[in-house]
Order: C-alpha cells, then sequence, then structure tokens
C-alpha cells in the first residue's frame, strides 16, 4: 500500500475517545509516518501548535505537517480548531492539510466543514484504506488556497472543467493584494 516514505511526516492526531485516537495512531503508524503527535480536544491541539512554533524542541518536532480531528469533542471542537488554524491571527500554519474525521457525514455537515476551510473529510467508521487515501489526497493533489472576504482555505473545486471565458482568478499587478518590488 505505501508507495511514499512518510518517515519524516509529523501528524498531529486530535481525537478525545482514546480507543479510536489509539486506532487512527497505529493506523499512521502501520502506513510508515514517522512523527505522531496525539492531543485529547482542540485545546490542548492549540497549546501544543503554539509550543511547536515558540519551543520546536520541547515540542519534539519543528513542524506538524498534517491535522487530523475528531469533529466533536469538548470543550474545543475540531470545528473550532479549524477555525482557529484558519482565522485566527495567532494560528502557527494557516496552509496545514486539515483532515476531519467524524461519524456524522450529513451533507450539511460536510459543507460547514468545507465553508470553514477543511481539506478532506473522513467518515467513521474508517478503514486504514481510506485513511491511506485521505493522506494521499492531500501529498498528490495539494490544493492552492482561496482568500475571499468570507472564506479562507482550500479551493474547494476538484474538478478540472473547462471554462469558457475569461479567468478573472488571474493576479495582475493591478490586484488588490499583489505588492510589486522592484529590483
Amino acid at each position: 500500500m505505501a508507495q511514499y516514505n512518510l518517515d519524516r511526516f509529523s501528524v498531529l492526531v486530535v481525537e478525545d475517545n482514546l480507543f479510536i485516537r489509539s486506532l487512527i495512531a497505529n493506523s499512521l503508524k502501520t502506513l510508515g509516518v514517522g512523527r505522531l503527535f496525539t492531543c485529547e480536544d482542540g485545546s490542548e491541539a492549540i497549546n501544543f501548535l503554539k509550543l511547536v512554533k515558540e519551543n520546536p524542541m520541547k515540542a519534539g518536532t519543528m513542524a506538524i505537517d498534517i491535522i487530523i480531528s475528531d469533529w466533536q469533542m469538548s470543550p474545543v471542537d475540531g470545528m473550532m480548531l479549524l477555525r482557529w488554524v484558519r482565522r485566527h491571527k495567532d494560528s502557527t500554519d494557516r496552509f496545514i492539510p486539515f483532515i476531519m474525521i467524524t461519524a456524522f457525514s450529513e451533507s450539511e455537515r460536510v459543507a460547514e466543514a468545507r465553508e470553514l476551510g477543511v481539506t478532506e473529510f473522513l467518515s467513521k467508521p474508517f478503514s486504514i484504506e481510506a485513511v491511506w487515501k485521505k493522506l494521499l489526497s492531500v501529498i498528490d493533489r495539494p490544493r492552492q488556497f482561496v482568500h475571499t472576504s468570507t472564506y479562507f482555505g482550500p479551493d474547494r473545486r476538484r474538478q478540472q472543467v473547462p471554462y469558457k471565458g475569461p479567468d478573472r482568478r488571474v493576479l495582475t499587478d493591478k490586484s488588490p493584494e499583489v505588492e510589486i518590488i522592484n529590483g
């Protein structure tokens, strides 16, 4: 199954249920992920991410490459963690791939997570193959990030559909967020 050497990958697993947390961690170890860090809820994860930024030696890693988080936890759930990662001024890496795991996979919930900038969505129960496919998706098909007044996160369009008309997403020297520096 493993086509990549994931030995140098650092993954943060955020899950309040000890059994599911160990299941995810063991699955990732089986897939070859080198460094795993676990937290019981979003608050602990936020503190850990801050520690990684402030004192990587104490945290045990220079960076986290992927976050895999459960949705429903207390006191800080996965959606609050995702919101902090994508939008908070103290976020350590707004571009980090974020895989949300939940047993509640209704289309409204998927849409809500997507609106907050989730990278991938994994439904419980899951298999090791499903975890592998989500990792591959994050690695093989990274999506550019979009920043608008109402959204920050990976481009939600996954299909390459031909568009007839001018591409309004092309940055020019007149684009509002482009700064051209000469020489």
